[in-house]
């Protein structure tokens, strides 16, 4: 057992902070707020993970809040599991994308449908971070993007932030929340800086486990993204602005639940949508907001919902990766195919 002293007071104000950053400060100030949350996962501890995201958490907390743990995901979230049923608020880190998989089954045959099967006696308040996506020169396991298998799994929350203010308080919100929340964070874009203000949650991070938002308003056309495609929807609007259309960008935020009305409120208005994620396009999360917006928006369409994504291939050796994501190219592409009907 470590020595650790007593835990400081939260950083207060505003700061520019990175996204890996703003997700370290509000796990601290979770585990600060209860005693009952903990942290998980392989390398967490002295190293602060990979990514160094829970960097100086052990030290200030000690090791019976931030534990390192071995070399295997099914163990973790099942240990998780059952933590969470003695009243405990488990925070898992999966490594990387690729390596949830072992814990898949604990995933989506318990931790899924616990609280289902006990009619709603038993919650389950279990976080899994999952840094995923690409970007970063890895490799397949490394770079991945599997949140549309876990969003076809009823009784999991799927949530992922794309800038440093809404990882500071999507992060907190997860852990409060009482149920199941799989927490995808966008590795490529972990030095990403911005302005967070720790003390006062800002309008845009209200309802911030259920609700899209409205990153740039538009009048043209509705480019709807999340996680780490959302910076290349907000540079696709500014390139197409040159060109004199108006581009309204929404970040989902959410992707289960899908906030179908915040998306189907810009469409009606545009007229036009196009849907961009880096998984790969078939069966993506793309295809269920494209459905839904088709449903929904018939008679307001002026094109068809088009959809950018990753090939249907396991994904590529780190030298080709950019012709895989979906980059500016690509989506700008989209737009013009949906302006040209």
């Amino acid at each position: 057992m470590t020595t650790t002293h007593p835990p400081t007071a939260q950083a207060t104000g505003t700061r520019t902070l990175t996204l890996a950053k703003a997700i370290n400060l509000g796990l601290r100030q979770a585990l600060a707020d209860d005693d009952k949350t903990l942290l998980m996962g392989e390398d967490i501890g002295p190293l602060g993970g990979v990514f160094r995201v829970t960097d100086g958490l052990q030290a200030e907390f000690g090791e019976q809040r931030v534990v390192d743990t071995p070399l295997a995901e099914s163990g973790i979230v099942g240990t998780a599991i059952g933590l969470a049923l003695r009243g405990y608020r488990p925070v898992c880190e999966i490594q990387f994308d690729g390596f949830v998989f072992p814990a898949f089954d604990q995933i989506t045959t318990q931790l899924a449908k616990m609280h289902y099967r006990s009619r709603g006696k038993l919650t389950l308040p279990v976080v899994i971070r999952i840094p995923y996506g690409g970007g970063i020169g890895a490799i397949e396991h490394h770079s991945e993007s599997p949140e549309a298998l876990f969003a076809h799994t009823p009784g999991l929350r799927v949530v992922t932030c794309a800038n440093p203010a809404d990882a500071y308080w999507m992060i907190q919100d997860a852990i409060a929340s009482p149920d199941p929340v799989l927490f995808f964070e966008p590795k490529g874009r972990y030095w990403d800086k911005a302005e967070v203000d720790l003390d006062h949650r800002p309008g845009a991070a209200q309802g911030t486990l259920d609700r899209a938002v409205v990153v740039r308003p538009g009048t043209d056309l509705t480019l709807v993204a999340y996680g780490p495609t959302v910076h290349t929807a907000l540079a696709v609007a500014q390139s197409a602005a040159e060109e004199g259309r108006s581009i309204e960008v929404i970040d989902l935020r959410s992707i289960s639940p899908l906030d179908t009305a915040t998306v189907v409120e810009s469409v009606r208005r545009t007229g036009r949508c196009v849907v961009v994620h880096e998984a790969p396009t078939y069966f993506g999360a793309g295809a269920e907001v494209a459905a839904r917006v088709t449903e929904e928006c018939f008679y307001s369409l002026e094109a068809p919902v088009l959809r950018v994504g990753g090939f249907h291939t396991p994904y590529p050796v780190s030298k080709i990766e950019h012709d895989y994501l979906p980059g500016l190219d690509r989506v700008l592409d989209a737009v013009d195919r949906a302006f040209g009907f």
